[in-house]
């Protein structure tokens, strides 16, 4: 098995680990995450609307 599979599972494993004891928190981190890609994605938009706009 090379290294990369060994970080990859082991990443995993703390994962499923971290959702199972503290589930709270993991959907705490989960929609902070949601927020900032929708916030990027908003700011993206902004951009892309501001270039073609004029």
């Amino acid at each position: 098995m090379n290294t990369k599979k060994i970080l990859v599972l082991t990443g995993i494993a703390l994962l499923v680990f971290f959702l199972v004891t503290q589930p709270q928190q993991s959907a705490g981190i989960v929609n902070n995450i949601i927020n900032t890609l929708k916030d990027a994605a908003e700011a993206l938009i902004t951009f892309v609307r501001s270039v073609f706009a004029g």
